[in-house]
């Protein structure tokens, strides 16, 4: 081989350099993301690679994101879309590009965009401003923030679609102003409950005193001389004025619990069963009956409210016990962590479920919905004795309480009454 002389070798080497700073100079640019793609000269001919940069995913992101985002210069010029704010102008993307923003903005919010577009140049802001789309305006919400490009400072823009948030809104107020005009019925109702109270209390209570005043002075003085149909149509008089009496009586208590003056306070729930069992002491001896009142939560109640909802219970454990059963009622409870049922028990519970258990007659589930029910009963009045608003006034109390009762049942065997309430209370009756 032929030796080269001193000044081809230089050439050699001047030339080699050469190659190596291009090189140098094209592996910065692909590390700095100023190149997408090598055009290469092989075998082939020119072949095109495309390159997959660090800041490949941020655009793969930005495109597939179902917001719109665009980048804006000085001018308000588009100089960058995505796809999906193509969709929301319903343009090609083609077509955005190079556009003034301003040109999709609903003439009422221009002067706010521009507000908003001075503003977002010095710090991060959003608005909400409608979009032109086919004479269609769409609410949006524009959040601006500073990008800071190879070409300069740019402002983006991400564009959230309003309208499904807006349409959600809007039935929210409907629901709204619906449940306000339920609740001025509501109130009218219960101002009317409160006017047959009064009625109640006067107008029909002072001549039904007067029936039985003078059904029972017949009864003392002229029984003699009645014919025994005659006595017992007055019995009957009798007992239908006392029903009538009682009647009345529960209806004012039931009117009674729309007053909103009761307060609650922390009650021991043990000690008010055991003296409320003192009124039951002649039922409980005829019946041979055996009340067991175990251990109790310490809850916020209205006592005289809640006394109410035992006596009630209670009154009908006793009533509907099995012919020559002696009645057993048992009286458990504990804190729970939920407002269920059957909810863990859990000493530091928010909730208390207290049972009223009792080996009665029973009844079938099928009648549930009768059990809470103003006025109705599953017995008739010859059977067993009573109006029908017992429970249901028991029902009102605990959901005043702002908790539920449910009642599980199987006929002959017997009947649990379950009772959820908060341990501590809210807000005031």
């Amino acid at each position: 081989m032929k030796a080269k002389t001193y000044e081809e070798l230089l050439d050699e080497v001047t030339h080699l350099r050469h190659q190596l700073d291009e090189a140098n100079d094209t592996i910065e640019a692909i590390r700095t993301g100023q190149v997408d793609a090598l055009v290469v000269l092989g075998e082939k001919g020119h072949e095109l690679y495309t390159l997959k940069t660090a800041d490949q995913t941020y655009r793969l992101f930005i495109e597939k994101m179902i917001e719109g985002a665009v980048t804006l210069n000085r001018q308000g010029i588009i100089v960058y879309s995505n796809s999906q704010f193509a969709r929301m102008v319903n343009l090609p993307l083609s077509k955005v590009l190079g556009l003034p923003f301003s040109n999709f903005i609903a003439p009422p919010f221009i002067n706010q965009f521009f507000d908003l577009f001075e503003k977002g140049w010095k710090e991060d802001c959003k608005g909400e401003i409608s979009l032109v789309n086919q004479d269609k305006h769409i609410e949006f919400q524009l959040s601006f923030t500073t990008l800071e490009l190879d070409e300069g400072v740019s402002l983006s823009i991400i564009l959230t679609d309003l309208t499904q948030q807006k349409e959600t809104q809007r039935q929210l107020k409907q629901n709204n102003l619906q449940l306000e005009e339920i609740n001025r019925a509501l109130e009218i109702s219960n101002h009317d409950l409160q006017q047959f109270a009064s009625v109640a209390s006067h107008d029909l209570q002072e001549p039904l005193r007067k029936i039985q005043i003078y059904s029972n002075l017949l009864k003392e003085k002229f029984a003699s001389q009645f014919s025994t149909s005659a006595g017992t149509y007055l019995q009957k008089i009798i007992n239908s004025s006392e029903r009538m009496r009682v009647l009345i009586q529960d209806i004012l208590s039931f009117s009674r619990l729309s007053d909103k003056d009761n307060k609650f306070e922390l009650t021991d729930l043990q000690a008010l069963i055991k003296e409320l069992l003192k009124d039951f002491e002649i039922v409980i001896e005829e019946k041979k009956a055996t009340i067991t009142v175990e251990e109790l939560p310490m809850i916020e109640v209205n006592p005289g409210q809640i006394r109410q909802v035992f006596q009630n219970v209670i009154s009908n454990a006793l009533k509907f016990s099995r012919l020559g059963v002696n009645p057993v009622i048992t009286i458990s409870g504990a804190r729970i962590c939920d407002n269920l049922y059957d909810s863990e028990p859990d000493t530091k519970g928010a909730y208390a479920c207290i049972h009223v258990k009792d080996n009665g007659i029973g009844f079938d589930e099928k009648y549930m919905s009768n059990v809470f029910t103003l006025f109705k009963r599953l017995h008739t009045k010859d059977e067993y004795e009573g109006t029908g608003i017992g429970l249901a006034i028991t029902k009102r109390i605990i959901e005043k309480h702002n908790g539920s009762i449910i009642a599980k049942s199987t006929e002959g065997i017997g009947s649990d009454f379950v009772i959820v309430l908060p341990v501590k209370q809210q807000r005031v009756l």
